[in-house]
């Protein structure tokens, strides 16, 4: 897949399956249906500081972002163009195409963002300084 085309507006806010009945919600997320890839990794960020998360790029890596509980804002950036958006419902996630810079900021208190990924985890597929960044997206 060629990612340095990719832009913010290939990200989109994705509805997650939700059922209730008098025991309350369950919430399902099933990789290669409800979202173009295969689910390789879950991890989850919490108890977070009054500090910002995020601050990197992914060459290949897709993921789902849920904020299980609380908010969290995440704005992200293909060299051009920024687009922030709020996870504040544990039924909406982010779908994060790769190739963008994410930043993850303003966390409520108590948050739990869970992000499915779609490889394990390889440091050669991060870009952590912005000026590489925009160096791999030609900019």
């Amino acid at each position: 897949m060629n990612t340095k085309g990719t832009t913010v507006y290939d990200c989109r806010m994705v509805d997650i399956q939700r059922f209730s009945d008098n025991r309350g919600y369950l919430s399902v997320v099933e990789g290669g249906i409800d979202i173009p890839f295969e689910i390789k990794r879950i991890y989850y960020l919490y108890m977070v500081p009054e500090a910002a998360r995020g601050a990197h790029a992914h060459k290949q890596l897709q993921q789902l972002m849920i904020a299980t509980s609380g908010s969290v804002h995440v704005t992200m950036d293909d060299g051009t163009n920024k687009k922030t958006f709020v996870l504040d419902k544990p039924w909406k996630g982010l779908y994060v195409a790769p190739g963008l810079w994410r930043d993850l900021d303003d966390f409520s208190g108590g948050t739990v963002c869970m992000v499915l990924a779609s490889e394990k985890y390889e440091a050669e597929d991060y870009i952590r300084d912005y000026e590489e960044f925009l160096k791999y997206k030609k900019l």
